[in-house]
């Protein structure tokens, strides 16, 4: 997917060292490739719409490589950890976040994590009594560019021999050549976003199709994988229900629930100022047609009892294939919890210890 997308590199002045850089140069011989200053970083944007999906763009990340996921105290958060490689991805999901982020456009890729993952490993190391469960996926995908980055190269050999800490692969494609030829399986969890056949089809442009991601997960568990999935956000739309069965069916088809970690369940929400970049870029959609009103975090989310039907109806019909998949809801509130789980973690330090025993129960 990654060579058939990209088409010109920006080498950010003062990256040309970085090993990473070299690398990556090596994969994309033959591109339009341009040295550039960093006030040039977005020197021939078009405002309005362009995203820049064709365009990599290397340069050293200044910040920390590792934090936590951006939560928030209103509602009940897992305790990930976010390790930042990247920002943005060749996938042009109609309700991504990232749209918003249009003073950085372009696939961004930090040279330096390289250099910078010893410093996050030993922080890893220095809190043995901690689990870390820690994810590439927040602000990119983990695996689209893959095959040009080599992340998983990178990453996969040292979090696997790390017994306090797995790491999540998470990707709406199926380029899963580089994690299959590794030879680590431990502590590593290669995660899908799903959703329903016609969300798939019709708002996550440029993504690999559902039974396509099913397929390679399956293929993912038969190779010794531990896999995960979101699904986030569900939306409402026509003959959903039938829509998320189908994709339930598809999962009881391709694959072993005893080899599921976990899987999300999120509805759909988005920040105020992201429906006219949603509406300018995706005309068509149907993702803002349902009843909205502002969250506790000043989030766009469905009204109370819209999110409740879609989490019970996703959790009964999940429980019915298998009852043990580590279900858990993102960025929600206790009373959701109580009302559409049949149980609740209370508060964040509850969820987490939850998805810490599923760590726990598949890895040991």
């Amino acid at each position: 997917m990654a060579k058939k997308v990209i088409k010109r590199v920006l080498v950010e002045d003062g990256t040309r060292h970085h090993e990473m850089t070299g690398r990556i140069l090596g994969q994309v011989e033959g591109l339009n490739i341009l040295d550039i200053g960093r006030d040039e970083a977005t020197f021939d944007m078009e405002h309005g719409c362009k995203m820049g999906k064709d365009t990599m763009h290397l340069l050293s990340y200044r910040g920390e490589f590792l934090k936590p996921c951006p939560g928030t105290k209103n509602y009940i958060c897992c305790g990930y950890q976010i390790l930042n490689v990247a920002t943005n991805c060749p996938i042009d999901c109609s309700y991504c976040i990232l749209q918003s982020y249009f003073n950085q456009p372009n696939l961004r890729v930090f040279v330096n994590l390289e250099e910078e993952l010893e410093g996050v490993l030993a922080f890893i190391d220095s809190n043995p009594q901690k689990i870390f469960r820690v994810g590439t996926g927040e602000f990119t995908d983990s695996l689209a560019i893959d095959s040009i980055t080599g992340w998983s190269d990178l990453l996969i050999p040292s979090f696997s021999k790390r017994k306090n800490a797995v790491l999540e692969l998470k990707t709406k494609t199926t380029e899963i050549r580089d994690v299959l030829d590794s030879p680590f399986r431990d502590r590593i969890i290669i995660s899908w976003s799903l959703n329903s056949p016609f969300i798939t089809s019709r708002e996550e442009h440029r993504a690999s199709g559902l039974k396509q991601r099913l397929k390679a997960a399956q293929i993912c568990q038969q190779d010794g994988y531990v896999v995960g999935f979101h699904f986030d956000p569900l939306i409402v739309h026509p003959g959903w229900k039938n829509g998320y069965l189908r994709t339930i069916e598809m999962m009881e088809k391709y694959l072993d629930p005893e080899r599921i970690i976990w899987i999300s369940l999120g509805s759909m929400r988005y920040i105020p100022s992201l429906k006219e970049i949603i509406r300018k870029r995706h005309p068509g959609t149907c993702i803002l047609d349902g009843e909205f009103v502002q969250g506790l975090d000043g989030k766009m989310r469905y009204f109370k009892p819209i999110r409740m039907e879609l989490y019970r109806f996703m959790r009964e019909n999940l429980e019915k294939w298998h009852p043990r998949l580590g279900l858990y809801l993102c960025m929600e509130s206790d009373e959701i919890w109580s009302r559409t789980m049949g149980w609740s973690p209370t508060d964040s330090d509850g969820l987490k210890a939850f998805l810490d025993g599923r760590v726990m129960e598949i890895f040991g």
